[in-house]
């Protein structure tokens, strides 16, 4: 989820034209925005479980596994910023409609996409017009909630944020298993359009009207050069590790090698660049994003395998592939909490902790196949998935807030939409490269695939570390989401 902020100087308490700041309109408002952002979150993870089920019914075999959720986050990775800007530009609420109403459709193709070439471009639509949605929720909410209302609307986010997460897999593990009109997989995206179409008809009704800004300016090239970068650097990644280093895979690299340089070179000369060029020149800034990208790829590389594992090699129906990961989503939330309480004093101490504790998790889980195969117990993985996610969660609630400690106020709308974008991206570059991995040594067994696996992520959390003492001391000092 990314942030929009007003302008500089706008009055964030002031209501909008038009809009009467009741205290029902405000809470209607929030449900809203909430609706969408669960739609993000269950989609971001309901394939972690679902991919196995997906491929048996339409094939796509690996290739399909991997690109079920890359797709999904490179799409929406890549056009997060620009997502924003559009909604500066034309009205954050025309723009969140369209966004609701495409991502609804896009649901409905996956839903009921009869080739893996079709369910592909579904996820690619989705992330696309996720992309429109997501931003413009708390644009709306920061231009036109009354001080108190947004500190309070805020204090909800964490919470019910918490429960999209866990709901995601959980949901799809159930769906799957309950073979609903005998559907199979497909109400995994299907009942997007029920839940969509609902707050779609609510957003209609309630969301504030906030007047576009027509002189915001949007740089079309700057963005189509971000977008090519990622596509093909995901693209060579994908290929690469599971195909071989061939020329198509090495020129994708070389691809996005050339279309960053260029994107880097625009925004030096762009009157309105998509990134602030001060924030790239912000050492501290610039290491919580590659530190983040890191971290987000390790862990959701790892939920994904871990999920494979599970049904591969466990051989656990979808709903116990879903409550086997609860402990998984527990721990984010138990790791995240503890982070809002012990942020402001101890900065990058609590992203070191966090990552020692991941990389704890892992090392355990490591231990466990090598000793026991197949024949693991499940408690032990209940434990040991706990640990991963405390981790994690101590980790996601703490660099993003590290990494804006240097940044100026008036640069934190900014800063936070750019770290929100790496953060999808990293999502879609992990599964896809760690699922690569798991893929490419699975013809040593399925213990083996899954030890491989871990390896990759103990390295990438070990990478990680070298970073750390490159980002603040402190967390922000400011209010920032």
């Amino acid at each position: 989820m990314t942030t929009t902020t007003a302008p500089a100087g706008a009055p964030a308490a002031a209501p909008a034209a038009g809009f009467t700041a009741s205290t029902k309109a405000i809470w209607l408002t929030l449900i809203v925005v909430l609706i969408a952002d669960a739609l993000d979150l269950i989609d971001a993870t309901i394939t972690n479980v679902a991919a196995p089920s997906i491929v048996r019914d339409i094939g796509g075999g690996e290739s399909l596994v991997k690109w079920l959720g890359a797709s999904y986050a490179l799409a929406l990775g890549s056009l997060l910023v620009l997502g924003g800007r559009i909604g500066d530009r034309f009205g954050q609420r025309r723009t969140f409609l369209i966004g609701m109403t495409g991502f609804v459709v896009a649901s409905a193709l996956a839903g009921l996409a009869p080739a893996p070439a079709v369910m592909v471009a579904a996820r690619l639509l989705q992330g696309a017009f996720g992309a429109l949605l997501i931003p413009q929720g708390m644009a709306i909410m920061t231009r036109t909630f009354p001080r108190e209302a947004l500190t309070k609307a805020f204090g909800a986010f964490g919470p019910m944020l918490g429960i999209f997460g866990v709901g995601g897999p959980i949901l799809a593990g159930f769906l799957i298993d309950a073979n609903l009109f005998g559907l199979g997989w497909r109400p995994v995206f299907l009942i997007n359009v029920i839940i969509g179409g609902l707050g779609l008809l609510l957003a209609v009704k309630t969301l504030p009207h906030v007047a576009p800004d027509p002189t915001t300016r949007i740089d079309w090239t700057a963005a189509a050069l971000l977008t090519g970068t990622m596509f093909t650097l995901l693209y060579g990644l994908i290929e690469g590790s599971s195909a071989g280093w061939t020329a198509v895979p090495v020129g994708c690299l070389a691809a996005a090698l050339a279309l960053f340089a260029a994107f880097a070179r625009r925004q030096r000369t762009s009157t309105s660049p998509l990134i602030k060029p001060s924030l790239l020149r912000n050492r501290s800034f610039v290491s919580g994003l590659v530190l983040g990208l890191l971290v987000f790829a390790a862990f959701n590389g790892l939920m994904y395998v871990i999920s494979l594992f599970f049904q591969y090699g466990l051989h656990y129906t979808p709903t116990h592939t879903s409550l086997s990961l609860l402990p998984l989503t527990i721990g984010i939330i138990i790791g995240s909490g503890t982070c809002m309480a012990l942020i402001t004093k101890l900065g990058r101490i609590l992203v070191l902790a966090g990552l020692l504790v991941t990389a704890l998790g892992a090392g355990l889980f490591l231990a466990a196949v090598n000793q026991y195969g197949l024949q693991t117990n499940g408690w032990i993985l209940t434990t040991i998935t706990l640990i991963v996610g405390i981790g994690a969660g101590t980790c996601f609630g703490s660099i993003f807030d590290t990494a804006l400690g240097d940044i100026d106020h008036d640069e934190a709308g900014a800063a936070s939409g750019s770290l929100s974008a790496v953060q999808q991206l990293a999502a879609g570059i992990g599964s896809a490269v760690v699922t690569t991995v798991y893929f490419h040594t699975v013809g040593g067994g399925q213990a083996h695939a899954m030890i491989t696996s871990l390896i990759t992520v103990l390295g990438l959390c070990l990478l990680c570390l070298t970073a750390v003492p490159l980002l603040p001391k402190r967390a922000a000092g400011l209010e920032h989401h």
